[in-house]
């Protein structure tokens, strides 16, 4: 009779673990999740392009869920070409000056895709090195092809169009690189939440 009752023990525990990784698992099912990337000027939404780069959609909504991007500002905005942000550094103004330098701690390999940067598409930010991206992102102003198969696109804008055109015409001033890119204010990403899709409809 006991070994009976130890293999139903030894199965129920099986299937409650099973149960438990697919409700580990459902969070990280990125094709029913959106990026809500809340800034003191509005709210953009994500849709993720899990086709197309998985690892670099799980590294983002990873550091989301950490809290990694509270606080960090749209430091660089590039008239007719993009915003750039997600550096920790741009936590801190008196860090100004190493504003882009900043990532994770680590690098990510490029999953360079099919996906063109059309205006609203959010793609890694990186050095020469194409596996050097790591958390800072960008999302474009306007059709930018030259960038296409270069950098690792991962989704684009279903709402907040007038939130990008907002802070995509914010006044700029020289950054400490010379580049006319520095927002002459504060675009703070309050944060970003990885939520269901249907939340936001």
């Amino acid at each position: 009779m006991k070994l009976p009752i130890l293999m139903l023990l030894l199965v129920g525990a099986a299937a409650f673990a099973a149960d438990e990784k697919r409700e580990e698992k459902t969070p990280m099912n990125s094709s029913n999740e959106v990026a809500v990337i809340k800034t003191n000027e509005g709210d953009m939404v994500v849709q993720f392009w899990t086709d197309a780069a998985p690892k670099t959609i799980e590294n983002f909504e990873k550091l989301a869920r950490q809290g990694f991007y509270d606080g960090t500002i749209f430091h660089r905005i590039v008239k007719e070409f993009m915003i750039q942000g997600g550096d920790p550094n741009s936590k801190d103004p008196a860090k100004e000056n190493s504003y882009g330098q900043g990532g994770p701690g680590y690098q990510i390999k490029a999953e360079f895709n099919d996906h063109p940067h059309d205006r609203g598409v959010i793609s890694m930010a990186r050095s020469s090195d194409p596996d050097s991206a790591g958390s800072q992102f960008f999302i474009c102003l306007a059709p930018v092809h030259r960038l296409d198969h270069q950098y690792t696109t991962f989704g684009k804008l279903i709402k907040g169009e007038d939130v990008l055109e907002k802070i995509g015409n914010m006044p700029v001033e020289r950054n400490a690189q010379g580049e006319p890119s520095k927002p002459t204010k504060r675009i703070v990403i309050e944060n970003i939440k990885i939520v269901p899709m249907d939340s936001v409809k």
